[in-house]
Formats: structure tokens, C-alpha cells, sequence
């Protein structure tokens, strides 16, 4: 039988780490929630940007799936498409040119509450004019009534 005699080269085995087989969540716990607390404060940022005190009415929501293109008249009298200002004059040109021509295209009047109604009203048949038929005005529901 046969012996070592040089302390330390055989007398220590060395242990092989065994290869991890779980998978660390909390880095990407981490990023999950670091990206949801992004998107929830970018979420109110999208919606567009010109402000407007709109009337209050009682009707129901509609639901559109496509992304309706949006005309805003300020209490000053200007005229918003999305969020850039137009002149009357190159209103229906700009929404021909933004809609392709496409008269079937979803569009959004909103008028502040304090604007002479008979200014909405103009700019609002100058679309139907144009040819566009899906014109809808857009108003604040009224705040619910607690008991």
C-alpha cells in the first residue's frame, strides 16, 4: 500500500462549485417595478396638451378603437389641431393632408365652455363641409353626487 507524503497536494480535495440552477428574481423584480412606476407617470403626459374647460353633460362614453384626431378651440378663439395651433383658413387643408383623405377619419371637437357657441359651431361645420361625417364634440362628465 502505497502512501503520500507530501503534506498539502493530496491530503485537501478540492470541492467543484456545483453550477447554480436558480434563477435570482430580485434584479428583475427591481427593473419590473422600476419600469411600472415609469409608465404610470409618463401614462398622463400623453394625453394632449392644450388646456380646455370643458361643459359638462351627462351622455355616455364612446369607444373607438382607432385613434381619433383632435380639434381644440380655446377660450380665446384659437384653433388647435392636436396640439398645434392652425388658422381657419388651414384647418381643412392640414386635417385633408393629416388624414389622407380620408373622410370616414374619427374626429374630436373640443370647445371650452367659456368660447361663444357659435364659434364651435363654425369650425364644426367647416369639417363637415370638408366631407368629414365622424365628428363628435367632446365634453366632461359631471362629477358624481354623493349622498
Amino acid at each position: 500500500m502505497a502512501a503520500f507524503l507530501t503534506p498539502g497536494r493530496h491530503t485537501r480535495r478540492k470541492r467543484r462549485q456545483e453550477p447554480m440552477w436558480q434563477i435570482n428574481v430580485t434584479p428583475f423584480v427591481d427593473v419590473m417595478l422600476v419600469l411600472l412606476i415609469v409608465f404610470m407617470v409618463t401614462a398622463p403626459l400623453l394625453t394632449v396638451g392644450v388646456p380646455v374647460d370643458l361643459p359638462r353633460t351627462e351622455a355616455r362614453n364612446l369607444s373607438d378603437p382607432d385613434e381619433p384626431l383632435i380639434i381644440t378651440v380655446t377660450a380665446e378663439g384659437e384653433i388647435y389641431v392636436q396640439e398645434t395651433e392652425v388658422d381657419m383658413s388651414t384647418l381643412i387643408p392640414l386635417l385633408v393632408s393629416v388624414t389622407e383623405a380620408n373622410q370616414e377619419a374619427r374626429i374630436f371637437l373640443r370647445g371650452d365652455r367659456a368660447i361663444a357657441y357659435g364659434r364651435v359651431m363654425e369650425v364644426m361645420g367647416a369639417v363637415n363641409n370638408a366631407g368629414f361625417t365622424r365628428v363628435a364634440l367632446v365634453a366632461e362628465l359631471p362629477p358624481p353626487e354623493t349622498q
